[in-house]
């Protein structure tokens, strides 16, 4: 079956204060004591398997009591525990620290500490099981036991695998000096007075039979490990920004380093990063979610952006397929590697998505604009040229210029953007849209991929190419403010169904139009009117879904909930045509909802108004870190800012619009081309330096962002 791809439920619930650690394509959930507990959605992943479905640490066949959790890197946890006092004992006397390292498996590293006067003697236990589940079984509730499972132990080892569909996942679970049985390790110990004991555990998966090489080997210090060096030097080489409001200051150091938490590598490409969707069930680079994310922090990192732009490119469809609903030029969805996986739609990549391919253009023309490895850019021009091929043969299948979806199977995703839960798209009325289905950001997105793609031919001399991609845009937006914009009721249509007509919902969709240009100058106010409406706006964010609408739900996924993320591009839209107040007042409510949650916002919340609930509320099965939730908070410093960049125009535009609250901003070795830029707000006062030669400051957008400049 395919349940891995067209489930439309809600993911299965990680419980609040579960313990989240990533690195790369690996994560571990646990309770807050360092547990596994089995039966749950908890585990330690790698490459979208289950490898260890309960993790217990006993001491005398009994559990610890908790004390503390810390969590001082994204792969990195201190579990903090108590052993309870034995029978004739007031107060307990041993102290258990479990200091887990997660990637490629996991190390676990277990202190005893004696704070009593006489030795103490125990029995240490580790239980372990593995099911192997693949991660969508895990994430939809639905696991089964399928194939054949083995288990080995000796000295100091347990080893549980599974055959299944011909192949085989396995995990070694390694400890010097421990018993080995069926399910379990297990050390007999005697703690010295004011003494302590440790040992270390190594968690190792097997692929095929074949050892993945730890990520934190116990012949190396902890410093010096793969995870712990990357993760040092993401933080150490990318643009450091300071600010006078303290919370915001949290919220962007937060949103950096969750950003660097969820770079994933191509195993065929290991120094080629690419983001992740988020945790813990999208650990994998997803078309859309990893575009968007990098467009988002693309000042923030270059590298991951271009790193992301490859792999999709390597990746980019050659063959129909339905099944996996492959094209030529289509760019996928998502990759994943479990077993089950490579069931679902006969292959490890899916690509049913109508967004992606178009925001692939998108990302190398920013890329150009702010002068990341320009032969790089244009090395990938032939797999541009072959997305807009596919937008104009496959993605627009009855020839009325629009790009419409309708999955190729019943095992694809029903809706195909990025609201693509199965009710994302309906009318005023609460009806589901039929597909075909023309979203109306689609069309802004193959808007603004004219616009690159124009951009990308003048930058390589062909003015002829540059002059005909830009009449493709602005024939589109013509033909778009024709069909999509609804004079009876002031707003553009969230969509056309399979029949043409106009999916006449309220939403937030208005605002990705705004942010791709294709919105006629005429239309914005309203626009802008709309999106700060309080049938639209909480006071956290822009809703999905407008209040007055039949399918409105704070509660739901995707109609009237809110996304920062979608607020974030709301905000850029805004602030492109000039409503700089309004702009500012999505920011600063997606902000403000930032430091209600410590200074990480997750994947989205409820709907709820402001008004109502003075604190947001959380969604309760959120991604958390998400990417381009984390990139967000970056992104809207970037649009207070006024920052645009288009060097091959020669332009850096800076147009500050940051509330006064917000203190001075000083920014250090923001890349723009092959320099470093420093940039200082203080009283209004703007000062920049380290500028690339040729390029100049400005205050006003550089006229090649509109299809008629």
């Amino acid at each position: 079956m395919a349940e891995g791809w067209t489930f439309a439920g809600e993911s299965a619930r990680v419980d609040t204060g579960a313990v989240t650690l990533i690195e790369g394509s690996s994560f571990c959930l646990a309770e807050p004591g360092g547990d596994i507990a089995p039966g749950t959605s908890q585990g330690l992943f790698y490459r979208d398997t289950r490898i260890l479905s309960a993790w217990r640490l006993r001491l005398d066949d009994e559990e610890l009591d908790p004390l503390s959790t810390m969590v001082p890197e994204p792969y990195r946890a201190v579990f903090l525990g108590r052993a309870r006092p034995r029978p004739g004992q007031t107060e307990a006397t041993l102290l258990v620290e479990r200091r887990r390292f997660v990637g490629a498996g996991m190390r676990e590293d277990v202190v005893l500490r004696n704070l009593g006067n006489e030795a103490a003697a125990c029995v240490l236990t580790l239980r372990a099981e593995a099911d192997f589940a693949d991660l969508f079984e895990v994430k939809e509730g639905r696991v089964r036991h399928r194939g054949r499972h083995g288990v080995e132990h000796g000295d100091g080892t347990l080893e549980l695998s599974r055959q299944w569909r011909g192949q085989s996942r396995g995990v070694r679970i390694a400890a010097e000096g421990a018993a080995g049985a069926p399910g379990s390790l297990t050390f007999r110990v005697v703690v010295p007075p004011r003494g302590t004991w440790e040992k270390s555990v190594l968690v190792t998966p097997l692929v095929d039979g074949v050892e993945t090489p730890t990520s934190f080997p116990l012949e190396r210090p902890v410093e010096q490990a793969g995870p712990v060096k990357r993760n040092t030097a993401w933080l150490e080489t990318g643009p450091r920004v300071s600010v006078g409001d303290e919370a915001l200051g949290t919220t962007l150091r937060r949103s950096r380093r969750d950003l660097g938490a969820l770079r994933i590598f191509d195993p065929e490409v290991p120094d080629t990063p690419v983001v992740a969707a988020g945790a813990p069930w999208f650990m994998a680079l997803f078309g859309r979610d990893s575009i968007l994310t990098a467009l988002m922090a693309l000042p923030t990192d270059p590298r991951l952006a271009l790193g992301t732009a490859r792999v999709l490119a390597r990746y980019q469809g050659t063959r129909v397929d339905p099944m996996t609903e492959e094209e030529p030029g289509r760019i996928p969805h998502e990759l994943r590697f479990g077993v089950d996986a490579s069931l679902v739609l006969g292959g490890n990549v899916y690509y049913g998505t109508v967004d992606a391919t178009p925001l692939f253009v998108v990302l190398l023309g920013e890329l150009l604009r702010w002068g990341v490895d320009r032969e790089a850019v244009r090395a990938l021009l032939p797999h541009a040229d072959r997305a807009l091929e596919w937008i104009e043969r496959y993605g627009d299948r009855d020839g009325d210029g629009f790009v419409e979806y309708r999955r190729a199977t019943d095992r694809g995703l029903a809706n195909q953007g990025w609201k693509d839960s199965w009710d994302g798209v309906n009318d005023a009325d609460g009806r589901i849209a039929e597909p075909p289905i023309a979203l109306a950001e689609v069309q802004g997105y193959v808007h603004a991929a004219y616009l690159a793609r124009a951009l990308l031919a003048e930058d390589a001399g062909d003015a002829d190419g540059a002059a005909r991609w830009r009449g493709k845009a602005r024939e589109l937006a013509r033909r778009f403010d024709e069909r999509f914009w609804l004079p009876e009721k002031g707003w553009y249509a969230m969509a056309l169904d399979g029949a043409k007509r106009p999916v006449d919902s309220l939403a937030s969709n208005m605002g990705h139009c705004l942010w791709s240009g294709i919105v006629a100058a005429e239309r914005a106010p309203r626009v802008a009117e709309h999106l700060l409406s309080p049938e639209l706006f909480s006071g956290w964010g822009v809703r999905t879904l407008a209040t007055s609408m039949a399918a409105y739900n704070p509660m739901s996924y995707h109609n009237g909930s809110v996304w920062p993320h979608d607020s974030g591009i709301a905000a850029a839209g805004l602030m492109r045509y000039g409503f700089t107040e309004h702009a500012r007042r999505v920011a600063e409510a997606v902000l403000d909802a930032a430091a209600a949650f410590g200074g990480r916002l997750p994947e989205l919340l409820c709907g709820f108004d402001r008004a109502e609930y003075d604190q947001p509320v959380p969604y309760p099965a959120s991604c958390s870190p998400q990417a381009w939730a984390s990139a967000t908070p970056l992104h809207l410093m970037r649009v207070l800012l006024g920052a645009e960049a288009c060097l091959p125009h020669g332009r850096l535009r800076l147009a500050p619009a940051l509330p006064e609250h917000f203190g001075p901003l000083r920014v250090v070795d923001l890349p723009l081309g092959d320099a470093r830029v420093r940039v200082e707000l203080r009283d209004g006062r703007l000062d920049v330096a380290g500028l690339p030669p040729g390029v100049e400051l400005t205050d006003e957008p550089c006229p090649c962002t509109a299809f008629d400049g």
